[in-house]
C-alpha cells in the first residue's frame, strides 16, 4: 500500500527537532494514570488459540479458547469484585483522577463499575468490544474491523451518556486502518503507539488524530505481574521513571503513563505503591494529571508551534 493509499500515518520526528512543548500552567510532566477494566469472555466456541492472547496468566499452561479457563478468568475478575474498589478508595482520598479503559462488555457485564467511575468524573476510553477479541484478528477485513469499533462507540455512548473522543486498543493492538475509523467517528486522540513522550499527530484519510502514547514498561503487568517485582520495588521504578521524566521536562514538557489492572495493582500487597505513587508525584509542582480528551483537545490548539516545519522525514 503506497503511502496515499495509506489510511493513516505519521511523520518520524526526532525529539532534538522539536520546538520546546510547553504544558498549560507551566506544567512540565502530564502523568497518566490509567485503569483498564477489561472484560474476557469466558469462552469462544470453536476457538483453539488460548483467550488470553496479550496477557500474562496466573496459572501457565493455557487452554484451548473454547475452554473455560477458571483460574485465568476468575483471577481477573477479583480486579472487577474487589480490586477496582479498593483502588477508587485510594483516588477518593486524593486530588487525582485517573483515565480508565473499557470494554464494550464491561460496559454492559459491569455497568457497577462503569456508573461509579462516572460518578467519580473518570475518563472513560473505549478498550474494544472485548478484551480477547483484538482487532488485528480483522486485519485486511476493514469493513469487519470499524463494525466492531462502531459497535463498541454506540454502546459507550448508550451506557456512559455522552460520545468517546479517545481510544486504546485491546493489547494495545490496532491496525494501519484504526486510526483512520476512530476520526471517521469524531474521536480526537488515539493511545496505541509506544513510540513517544510527548503527543503527536496521526494523519488519517479523515483528517488528523492525536496520538496520545501509552507505556508498556511503566505497567502493573511488566512491573508485577510479568516482571515479578515487589511493591517497594515497582514503586521504586516508577519513582524513578517520574524523575527522569521530570527532570527532562523542564526543557520540553513529557508525558508519564502508568498503566493498570484491578487484578493486578488492586491486589492487598500492591495497592500501596499506587497510593505512594500518586503522593509522590503530587509533591512536585508543575505536574499535571490530564485526561487523554484534555491532552488531545490542548494538543490540536497548539500541534504548529511544537513541530517546526520543513524537517526531514522518514
Amino acid at each position: 500500500m503506497s503511502k496515499e493509499e495509506a489510511p493513516s500515518s505519521y511523520e518520524y520526528v526526532a525529539l532534538p527537532d522539536r520546538r520546546p512543548l510547553r504544558f498549560p500552567n507551566g506544567a512540565r510532566l502530564a502523568v497518566i494514570l490509567t485503569i483498564n477494566i477489561e472484560y474476557w469472555e469466558k469462552f469462544r466456541p470453536g476457538q483453539k488459540e488460548p483467550l488470553f492472547t496479550g496477557g500474562p496468566m496466573t496459572i501457565p499452561h493455557a487452554l484451548p479458547g473454547d475452554v473455560m479457563d477458571t483460574a485465568n478468568w476468575t483471577w481477573r475478575e477479583y480486579g472487577q469484585r474487589v480490586g477496582i474498589w479498593r483502588i477508587m478508595d485510594v483516588f477518593d482520598r486524593s486530588a487525582v483522577r485517573p483515565s480508565c479503559t473499557i470494554n464494550g462488555l464491561t460496559m454492559l457485564e459491569r455497568r457497577r463499575i462503569i456508573d461509579a467511575a462516572n460518578e467519580r468524573g473518570w475518563e472513560l476510553v473505549p478498550h474494544n468490544w472485548a478484551q480477547n477479541d483484538i482487532l488485528t484478528s480483522y486485519a485486511g477485513k476493514p469493513d469487519e474491523e470499524r463494525a466492531v469499533i462502531r459497535r463498541t462507540l454506540d454502546t459507550y455512548e448508550a451506557v456512559v451518556g455522552r460520545p468517546a473522543r479517545a481510544w486504546l486498543s485491546s493489547a494495545i493492538r490496532g491496525t494501519p486502518h484504526t486510526p483512520a475509523f476512530l476520526k471517521e467517528f469524531g474521536l480526537i486522540a488515539y493511545c496505541d503507539y509506544l513510540n513517544d513522550d510527548q503527543p503527536y499527530l496521526i494523519q488519517t484519510r479523515h483528517g488528523p488524530i492525536v496520538c496520545v502514547p501509552y507505556s508498556n514498561d511503566i505497567n502493573d503487568f511488566n512491573l508485577f505481574a510479568r516482571g515479578g517485582m515487589s511493591s517497594s520495588s515497582g514503586l521504586e521504578t516508577l519513582k524513578l521513571g517520574f524523575d527522569q521524566l521530570y527532570a527532562e521536562g523542564a526543557q520540553t514538557g513529557r508525558i508519564m503513563n502508568f498503566g493498570m489492572h484491578p487484578h493486578v495493582i488492586g491486589q492487598p500487597h500492591r495497592v500501596r505503591a499506587l497510593s505512594d505513587f500518586i503522593e509522590y508525584a503530587s509533591s512536585h509542582k508543575d505536574v499535571w494529571f490530564p485526561s487523554r480528551e484534555e491532552i488531545a483537545s490542548w494538543y490540536l490548539k497548539i500541534h504548529e508551534s511544537h513541530i517546526p516545519k520543513g524537517k526531514p522525514s522518514a
